[in-house]
């Protein structure tokens, strides 16, 4: 369904729909876009979407979507939206279903020689020791009483169980653990489809990927971040598995009958949501945290297998091959941060669905090693075109709340993609272009073409001429393990 509702040009990058288009925007809604990304934005009704988030009660600021943007749940995907923390409400929708979905990059102190004649032995490494696909199980088997744990301390208790080393924390968004976790407000069922999946991709969107270093365009940041040309990394792509899944579902299904019975005005019901200062509105963020927790150590333990992977592989220690995680970011979360809005600090719960945080140097919130510089910002593209990393700026601390773009973003949707593209043409794709493949099924492949995504080298081009983020280096796939 095309969108056609009323749209002015702020300059080539930004778009605002006008608060006078709906009448329950208390706000207008920022586009962030360029001329030919667009149009396939306004083809799938997503810009309603974020009109709509700017009629969320105690909304502040103004309602944003990254120029990934596309048609999601409640908030399109891309959304970003800030609430005032004491008067404002919590939409599930604005997280998403895969709470801390995210993305982690980690670094080597290897060469493309280095690795010669060894990337299909990698890769089968990689495929064997880190389960992915649909359904797929992790190696590490909890208990109730584990899984609470792991619930409340994130990566921090995958360290401490001997999944990765004690700095990995510094680097992690959070140090992995927002301390707002409860584990008492997420349901059993919600347990139960977790503890299988610990320690595990999934399908979908989520990959793992060996990436060589093949442009730098900051020499000074890069080198902060620990990145230089021809060096090999790894990134993963994934989140909180059927555990963040089944807490989103709880409570969208409370609020929804909230809403219902209190009258709640909203344009979509999609948007269903709670006031912060209520029950449910706090159950839902502790819960929200909990799977968060979840998806960073899910992250934490995948990284212990990458390294397990190299050092079997390669006949060396982790550690000398110099296996660091450059960084680790959410981009499906809501956060309590403080921010400047209309010329004074407010604290405010940001929504980020498909966003990332982007903070400028100088942020206290930053890792000590970064904070001269400002935070690494992740963003991946499709599986042929690979990883950007940028570094946040000050125009994101002044116009998103510290907030950037995610990835390529959708510009096809699955099913669309299954009618009109073979595997086979994938497969070959890939070849032509020297990257080692490792699906587990023909129709998650499909699903995941590289044709179904926006260029993600014009969504960056448009976060950093916006002034919020700056380009540090991309990196180039060599290897791709798709669920």
């Amino acid at each position: 369904m095309a969108w056609n509702g009323k749209l002015d040009r702020i300059d080539d990058n930004r778009w605002e729909i006008p608060s006078d288009y709906m009448k329950d925007m208390t706000t207008s809604a920022v586009i962030y876009t360029d001329d030919e990304m667009l149009k396939a934005i306004m083809s799938d009704n997503s810009p309603q979407q974020i009109a709509n988030v700017a009629c969320l009660p105690g909304i502040v600021g103004k309602a944003m979507a990254m120029p990934d943007m596309h048609f999601g749940y409640g908030f399109p995907i891309g959304g970003v939206a800030a609430v005032d923390a004491n008067s404002g409400s919590i939409s599930p929708g604005g997280i998403g279903f895969d709470i801390n979905c995210g993305v982690r990059t980690i670094r080597t102190d290897l060469t493309l020689k280095d690795i010669e004649g060894r990337t299909g032995e990698l890769m089968d490494a990689l495929y064997k020791n880190v389960p992915s696909g649909l359904g797929s199980k992790g190696l590490t088997r909890v208990n109730m009483q584990v899984i609470d744990e792991i619930l409340e301390n994130g990566s921090r208790w995958a360290v401490e169980n001997g999944y990765g080393w004690e700095r990995d924390l510094e680097v992690t968004e959070e140090c992995g653990k927002m301390e707002s976790a409860d584990p008492s407000k997420v349901s059993d069922k919600a347990r139960k489809r977790g503890i299988p999946q610990l320690g595990s991709l999934g399908s979908g969107n989520h990959f793992l990927e060996i990436d060589v270093v093949d442009q730098v365009f900051d020499e000074d940041v890069a080198k902060v971040f620990g990145l230089k040309e021809g060096q090999i990394t790894i990134t993963v792509h994934c989140g909180s598995r059927g555990c963040g899944h089944q807490i989103a579902t709880d409570y969208l299904q409370s609020m929804e009958t909230y809403i219902k019975d209190n009258s709640v005005r909203l344009p979509d019901r999609q948007l269903a949501c709670a006031p912060l200062d209520s029950r449910l509105g706090d159950d839902y963020f502790k819960a929200m945290s909990c799977g968060a927790n979840f998806a960073w150590a899910n992250r934490q333990m995948i990284t212990h297998w990458i390294r397990e992977s190299f050092e079997s592989v390669m006949g060396q220690s982790a550690e000398s091959m110099g296996m660091d995680v450059v960084y680790d970011v959410a981009h499906n979360i809501a956060k309590m941060e403080r921010h400047d809005v209309d010329g004074h600090g407010m604290d405010v719960l940001v929504h980020r669905k498909g966003a990332t945080r982007a903070f400028a140097a100088g942020n206290k919130e930053i890792t000590q090693m970064y904070r001269f510089v400002g935070q690494p910002v992740i963003i991946p593209g499709d599986m042929c075109t690979g990883t950007y990393i940028l570094v946040g700026k000050e125009g994101a601390m002044k116009e998103t709340f510290g907030s950037s773009c995610h990835g390529a973003g959708r510009m096809m949707s699955r099913k669309s993609a299954v009618q009109s593209i073979t595997a086979e043409s994938i497969k070959e794709r890939m070849s032509d272009n020297d990257i080692c493949l490792r699906a587990g099924s023909d129709e998650g492949l499909v699903e995941e073409a590289p044709q179904a995504y926006k260029d993600v080298s014009r969504v960056v081009s448009v976060v950093c001429d916006s002034g919020l983020t700056g380009k540090v280096v991309r990196m180039r796939p060599i290897g791709v393990v798709k669920g």
